[in-house]
């Protein structure tokens, strides 16, 4: 099949485009980089034209309120409009776990909003939910910090590879669509402060997770379960401690 991956020189999106390949499928990285921008509707007609699957891995430059909505909404119904007039058949889309759950934070709002055009699309759809990033773990102990602490929720948390996302990403393409979603996660459940704790040690990083059950994660105050799938799930293979990116985040 031609496969088109919007997003597809970034990190889930290249990954997906190798596997794809590897599988004896046409998958072509559709990204500015590479001619294909979205927002404004640039090379949307060309690269979709003889494509039976989309799959946007696409994320926002910014993630301020304002920006990020209107990135998620404008893309997506230029993807979409470009999409029925070329004739695709399954419209896929990564998204996040727990963006339909309060509290919600701005960048799950945009999410939300995205998914609901999707939906009312005439375009068979599947929606792939997946837990945060073994990637972003830096980034998000950054965005945590205040001075010399790092203030985590003890709440679940449920991270797995990039790899593993884009397997269960490319599996869902490939198959019959679901005209609904599959919620994806890592195999090991952690406490968020005490993965935290555990992981700033090993990278040798002198600041202090202090466990704070009012913490906000970007911008929200985080349930139990608010970031974790919930039973039926499909979960990835590879766990943090065998993760070969793990030291590459130590500064």
């Amino acid at each position: 099949m031609k496969i088109v991956v919007i997003g597809g020189t970034g990190l889930i999106g290249s990954k997906l485009v190798k596997k794809l390949g590897e599988h004896g499928h046409e998958a072509v990285a559709a990204s500015p980089n590479t001619g294909v921008n979205t927002l404004t509707g640039e090379g949307l007609a060309e690269v979709l034209a003889g494509a039976q699957v989309v799959i946007d891995v696409s994320n926002s430059p910014s993630f301020e309120e304002a920006a990020v909505l209107e990135f998620f909404e404008t893309s997506t119904r230029n993807l979409l409009d470009a999409e029925a007039k070329a004739g695709v058949g399954h419209h896929v889309a990564l998204s996040v776990v727990g963006t339909e759950r309060p509290p919600g934070n701005a960048y799950f709002r945009a999410k939300i909003a995205q998914e609901q055009l999707i939906e009312k699309s005439s375009i068979p759809f599947s929606l792939v939910h997946a837990t945060q990033f073994f990637e972003f773990v830096r980034s998000i102990a950054d965005e945590a910090t205040d001075g010399d602490q790092v203030r985590m929720p003890p709440v679940l948390f449920q991270p797995m590879a990039g790899d593993d996302v884009a397997q269960a990403v490319g599996r869902v393409a490939v198959g019959t669509p679901l005209n609904g979603r599959v919620e994806v996660g890592g195999p090991e459940q952690f406490r968020m402060d005490e993965f935290f704790r555990e992981v700033l040690a090993s990278w040798g990083d002198p600041r202090e997770v202090v466990t704070d059950p009012h913490a906000h994660y970007f911008g929200a105050e985080l349930l139990e379960r608010s970031l974790v799938p919930d039973d039926g799930a499909t979960l990835g293979q590879i766990r943090y401690r065998d993760w070969p990116g793990r030291n590459a985040t130590k500064k």
